[in-house]
């Protein structure tokens, strides 16, 4: 299958386009640079060069590939909207250039668009008071392609999707830990982050592409849910720091954008996508990989 993947440079997308590849399949990536489109000729991609918010650029990929993934996203937390306005246009475009063609489209949501405090499964929707509502149009959007003829998926990705080279949520924390001279969590660190590493949910990508029936809500969960606190010890037995609680009040002032994120309470199981798929993650946990050396080196 010749697929197009936006995001195949990122932290994720990378891992995916390996993923395909090794699988046979053919993959055309997204390049905003030069840099971009040589790290995929070098991986055995094809480079196709544009960018997320280049709609002209988008169509044109997904008209000559037999599928896509979408898996780029603008992490820019001081224009969350934004940024998922971005995403929203991105996803309409892709998708209307699919309709009618039972091609597969996975695309990529977050666990935080759950109702928070409760284990969310697969067949919650989203929830309008969710961390992460402004989100959530674009997964609404995806899934209703399924009535457009168009085999779509979404895959919902946790909070932490850990490995070496990430740069996102955990190396945040540990570089505010840095930065305040402590490890800290909220209240009694008792709130709750699903995981996953980035190889098993390039996979997950994969399978999806491969087989999720249309209309799918798919969950790249292995850890269900990582009490904050214990992220908070680790993170500070490695940095040989303090570790203390925040009160609620005081999360933003003590961890900026993300703190917003770190107080939230986000257990999800993921039993049904094993299922569905016959996916079993393999990597190791969340803990064990923080705990690994990669996280820490300066």
């Amino acid at each position: 299958m010749r697929v197009f993947v936006t995001g195949a440079t990122g932290f994720i997308g990378s891992a995916i386009v390996r993923e395909l590849l090794d699988a046979g399949h053919q993959v055309l990536g997204l390049a905003r640079s030069d840099a971009a489109a040589a790290s995929l000729s070098a991986a055995g991609a094809e480079a196709h060069r544009g960018a997320l918010d280049d709609l002209d650029s988008l169509r044109a990929g997904a008209a000559s590939a037999d599928g896509v993934i979408h898996a780029a996203f603008g992490h820019d937390f001081s224009d969350y909207a934004g940024a998922a306005r971005t995403d929203l246009r991105a996803v309409e475009t892709l998708g209307a250039a699919l309709a009618g063609s039972d091609r597969p489209f996975v695309t990529t949501s977050v666990t935080f668009l759950l109702t928070p405090g409760q284990r969310g499964t697969e067949d919650d929707p989203a929830d309008p008071a969710s961390p992460s509502a402004v989100r959530m149009a674009a997964e609404e959007t995806a899934l209703s392609l399924a009535t457009r003829g168009v085999r779509t998926s979404v895959v919902r990705l946790p909070p932490s999707v850990h490995g070496e080279g990430d740069r996102a949520f955990v190396p945040t924390l540990i570089g505010i830990a840095r930065a305040q001279g402590v490890s800290a969590y909220v209240g009694d660190g008792s709130n709750r982050w699903p995981a996953v590493h980035r190889l098993d949910a390039a996979r997950l990508y994969r399978l999806a592409l491969e087989e999720a029936p249309p209309g799918s809500r798919l969950h790249a969960v292995a850890d269900e849910g990582v009490p904050a606190r214990e992220i908070a010890d680790v993170i500070g037995r490695r940095l040989n720091l303090p570790v203390a609680a925040v009160p609620g009040e005081r999360a933003e002032e003590h961890f900026g954008w993300i703190g917003h994120f770190f107080s939230a309470d986000n257990p999800v199981s993921s039993a049904l996508t094993r299922k569905q798929l016959n996916w079993d993650p393999i990597r190791p946990a969340l803990l064990p990989d923080l705990d690994q050396g990669h996280y820490f080196d300066d």
